[in-house]
């Protein structure tokens, strides 16, 4: 691969370059060229100083200094990067553990990391070089343990920042195991940051290396190295300065091209891959992971979840029903707070461990999840369910070319070879029109509906009977989201997998959807056909909703309507109708009783003590329901 353009016009780049170079050559043929020079004793030229024969003088012993300087440099070098490499991957494993094991293995890995940064880290390698004992092997393990909790620190800072990312949600889904995790989704992520701190610290392990070789703790005699070369010419410097000052200088040199190298390498440029674009061709249907024999694809009964704040517990989703069947289009709509992404969340087992979830029923493709272990509910969640994202900026990994995230997932657990399965990706890239040479991209260079395209492909890859988009359209244009919604409808209609479509949009939701969920503080207040959505809507917080949609009839000089007042506090739920204190039709019993979900017909469902007759229509409810902007 050519070098980026950026490094070719670099002068830091090229003089990085070239004194690493010699430091390779230096320590590759310095052995080989002066060792014999450098071991053989003259005693007709003992302690001279510099001369045409001996340029930076001879030793006790007249060994040429120079020849030793040059073949000091493979053993300084190779105990140098050999402690920065011990201590950096041991470091670096302890600490971005933390972002994919447990709480309380992550909490015990912390305090284990506070503890060893306790200790300054050179009193640490002069301790332990002590009881390893005088050596070379004794020296670099001393400084490689030294080295382990400053790396473990920085991998836990960065790890922590991936943690959360939507992207390892996703592949938490999928059901990677964690060494798959921490490779694949987290290392890569924070690998700049590192590098830069292991190109520096190999700079600082060869000083420090040279230091206690220089105290006499690291090379013994016969065996030296630039910092046992430094203590033999310390007594001269006064009279000859140069045998003292040629190792210390070469110890400078070296450790100033490891701190170049750092920064030349954190600077990497994104590497072009252009995506031309080809003719689509047409794909069988792939048929979906089977419902159960109730026929449902997702069976959901008296949903909460506990989530503990400084404040006290809240509950921001209380008792949620739904069921899905197959090829069915459900929205779930509310506003922001509602519990809707919550509710998703837990079906998908992707709440973070301090929440609480506690339901009745919990059904997938007719597995009940509480009676399988845990690497089992994984395997089932990752080939029965796809999550896509509200951004597929952040769902997907950044430092991962697609066809790695498109196959992941197929070869993890359905054992399918590399080939099949990049032939498998391009068949959901033409699912989702989207080209195959795609597969050599990285996110960054994809648009926004591009990502959110692969992001429904990488749902394909496993054939799930169930895909729940939580606002996949919110940060689109209205042309790009009327491709995805039109996407998701071939999707199901080819797959027959159902679809849970999560929006704040309630246009949107009653134009796709065949059945809308309406929830408000955490529960379900309204179930009813899409199509009675506008006009046959019983529950006043819906017509609320309905009414607060603009359209190209509503006057221009009246400010748009807005649901008055605000949801409820968490922390201090009503035993009432949480929407009571909102509510123009309100009775005595709203303040005291929350109503339960209840039928209408076979079709529609409704909580609420005073449901509104189909007769008043959005307009009617509005006049009592909604209050205009002041603004």
């Amino acid at each position: 691969m050519p070098l980026p353009t950026r490094y070719l016009r670099s002068p830091m780049a090229w003089a990085t370059t070239a004194m690493l170079a010699s430091l390779i050559v230096l320590a590759l043929a310095g052995p080989l060229l002066w060792g014999a020079a450098a071991d053989l004793p003259d005693p007709s030229a003992v302690l001279q100083g510099p001369s045409t024969a001996h340029p930076f003088g001879t030793d006790n012993l007249g060994r040429d200094l120079l020849a030793r300087v040059l073949t000091a440099t493979r053993p300084s070098l190779l105990l140098a990067l050999a402690a920065t490499a011990i201590g950096a991957s041991t470091g670096i494993l302890l600490g971005a553990s933390t972002a994919v094991v447990g709480p309380r293995a992550r909490r015990l890995l912390a305090a284990v990391i506070n503890l060893l940064l306790a200790f300054p880290a050179l009193l640490v390698a002069l301790f332990l070089a002590v009881v390893f004992g005088a050596g070379a092997a004794g020296a670099m393990l001393a400084l490689a343990v030294a080295g382990v909790p400053g790396f473990a620190r920085l991998a836990q800072t960065l790890a922590a920042t991936v943690a959360g990312t939507d992207h390892l949600a996703s592949a938490r889904v999928l059901g990677l195991r964690r060494h798959r995790l921490l490779w694949r989704h987290v290392l890569p992520n924070i690998a700049e940051p590192l590098l830069l701190s292991a190109t520096t610290a190999a700079g600082t392990s060869l000083v420090a290396l040279s230091g206690l070789s220089f105290l006499g703790l690291g090379v013994q005699p016969p065996g030296y190295d630039w910092g046992q070369l430094l203590n033999q010419g310390l007594d001269r410097i006064y009279a000859q300065p140069l045998p003292a000052l040629a190792p210390g200088l070469a110890i400078l040199y070296a450790a100033v091209t490891f701190q170049l190298l750092g920064e030349v390498l954190a600077g990497g440029a994104a590497r072009r891959n252009p995506a031309a674009r080809t003719p689509l061709r047409p794909i069988a249907p792939i048929p979906p992971s089977g419902p159960a024999e109730d026929g449902l694809v997702l069976q959901v009964e008296d949903l909460s979840v506990e989530l503990p704040t400084p404040d006290g517990v809240i509950r921001p989703v209380r008792g949620v029903s739904l069921s899905l069947r197959p090829g069915e289009i459900v929205g779930l709509v509310g506003e922001s707070g509602s519990g809707k992404s919550l509710t998703a969340l837990a079906i998908a087992d992707l709440l973070p461990e301090r929440a609480r979830v506690s339901h009745r029923t919990l059904r997938l493709l007719g597995a009940d999840l509480d009676a399988m272990t845990p690497k089992q509910r994984d395997r089932h969640l990752a080939t029965g369910l796809a999550m896509v994202f509200q951004n597929p900026a952040t769902a997907l990994n950044p430092s991962l070319r697609i066809a790695t995230q498109l196959t992941e997932a197929p070869r993890t657990h359905l054992g399918t070879s590399r080939t099949q399965a990049l032939r498998d990706a391009e068949d959901a890239l033409h699912r989702v029109a989207l080209p195959p040479t795609l597969l050599r991209s990285r996110p960054h260079q994809l648009s926004g509906g591009q990502r959110q395209r692969v992001m429904i492909a990488a749902g394909l890859m496993m054939r799930p009977g169930l895909i729940i988009a939580d606002e996949p359209t919110t940060a689109l244009d209205t042309t790009v989201q009327r491709q995805i919604t039109d996407l998701l409808s071939d999707l199901r209609r080819d797959t027959s997998a159902a679809v849970l479509f999560i929006s704040h949009d309630i246009a949107l939701v009653s134009g796709f959807c065949e059945r809308v969920l309406v929830m408000y503080a955490g529960s379900i207040v309204e179930a009813l056909p899409a199509d009675r959505l506008p006009t046959a809507a019983r529950h006043p917080y819906t017509r609320a909703l309905v009414a607060s949609v603009p359209d190209l009839t509503a006057e221009r000089d009246r400010p748009l309507p807005t649901v008055a007042g605000a949801p409820p506090d968490p922390i201090a739920p009503t035993p009432g109708c949480p929407f009571e204190p909102r509510c123009p039709y309100r009775l005595d019993r709203c303040a005291r009783e929350a109503p339960r979900l209840d039928d209408v017909d076979a079709l529609q469902q409704v909580a609420c003590w005073n449901p509104q007759p189909v007769e008043t229509t959005a307009d009617q409810a509005t006049e009592h329901q909604v209050e205009a902007d002041p603004s």
